[in-house]
């Protein structure tokens, strides 16, 4: 085979969420730019889910997963880190149901700073507490919620010279809104429906933000209806009302007064959309679907947002919203976040598949026990 000439063009190599869309960033040349090349993440096309919802709905999974750390958080990490090095910070600091303590540790890390963690003891997956150990983070498991945990960084942060890192952090909301930049340069425009779990409500936030920034520089021509979920045992956003003991399974949404709750509200009034509240069964039913259909692994509170999207279609809300469209010719475009990596919490997938049991080296049966028989 010939050698390939030297002229032969070749793709940028990705350089992280900064480098890509430095000119929509709080960023300047001074900026310590601290990065694991997050970003960039698949956007899935699901054969599955369009097929459930029939023509001319097109279905997509924006498997954030695929972030260095497994998750979204990266995102906004990046940009909360980098800055915190720019100001001279020696700590980070933040409240975690995990995900976030796993992010905040690995950049921690990445540039040289100390980490601290408050998780609520006993409700964080250990695939998560097992980065920010890892990591290095100095993490102290506190017998109390989320919101308490929240709470007691917020007066740390006033007592000593930390930078917090939860999504309270504005330069965390900047970086995460780059999600929603990454799928409508895909698809080449803002998709119609966008369709995501809620917890501490950052991510909703920010995504609309983000959609909101590309409309206004004319690098869409659209905005799309945000449809947020929050767990049934974990919706205070829904009920209009503080869960003082949220209980759902999915632990990365298990919060009950998220710290952007009224920017939410913003998000889903601004767009025409809505925050719902799913059941952990539905959850579990779509993360099992994800899973056994698309082949995409996601932790349990990233298929809130799948779930919600099966709700809705059973009520035929967006055969309805097709109704309304003007030029019903298009295909209507969904996205459906998909927040964090399935390795996350490998216990909730062994516990709800079952387990396979031990066999005997023998060909019979184990022909039998596999359906080849």
């Amino acid at each position: 085979m010939a050698a390939a000439s030297s002229t032969t063009s070749r793709p940028a190599a990705w350089r992280g969420v900064i480098d890509a869309y430095r000119a929509h960033l709080p960023v300047s040349p001074a900026t310590p730019v601290v990065t694991l090349l997050e970003g960039n993440t698949p956007l899935l096309y699901s054969k599955a889910l369009s097929r459930r919802l029939g023509e001319p709905f097109r279905v997509y999974l924006k498997y954030e997963g695929a972030n260095p750390t497994g998750s979204f958080k990266d995102r906004g990490m990046t940009v909360a880190i980098s800055k915190a090095v720019e100001a001279g910070s020696r700590a980070v600091l933040c409240a975690s149901t995990g995900n976030t303590s796993a992010s905040a540790s690995a950049y921690a890390a990445r540039a040289g700073l100390r980490s601290i963690v408050l998780i609520p003891s006993g409700a964080i997956a250990m695939g998560k507490l097992s980065q920010a150990l890892i990591h290095g983070a100095n993490v102290a498991a506190v017998d109390a919620n989320f919101d308490v945990c929240l709470e007691l960084v917020r007066t740390i942060a006033d007592r000593h010279p930390v930078t917090v890192v939860n999504s309270i952090n504005p330069f965390r909301i900047e970086g995460q809104k780059t999600c929603a930049f990454e799928i409508c340069d895909t698809l080449g425009r803002a998709p119609d429906f966008h369709l995501t779990p809620v917890g501490n409500a950052g991510n909703i936030t920010a995504q609309w933000k983000g959609y909101r920034e590309y409309h206004k520089a004319g690098r869409t021509g659209g905005l799309p209806v945000m449809l947020g979920f929050q767990a049934r045992g974990a919706a205070p956003i829904v009920s209009g009302r503080v869960v003082k003991k949220p209980r759902t399974l999915a632990t990365a949404i298990r919060i009950g007064n998220p710290a952007s709750w009224q920017q939410a509200l913003v998000a889903r009034d601004e767009s025409g959309g809505r925050i719902e509240a799913v059941s952990d069964r539905q959850i579990l039913q779509a993360y099992q679907r994800l899973a056994q259909e698309d082949g995409v692994f996601v932790e349990p509170a990233s298929a809130a947002s799948v779930a919600g999207l099966l709700a809705l279609a059973a009520r035929r809300y967006f055969r309805a919203a097709l109704r309304r469209r003007r030029n019903r010719n298009e295909p209507v475009l969904l996205v459906c976040i998909l927040t964090g990596h399935g390795l996350k919490d490998p216990e909730r997938a062994i516990q709800s598949i079952r387990a396979p049991r031990t066999l005997p080296p023998d060909l019979k049966t184990i022909s039998k026990a596999v359906g080849l028989q």
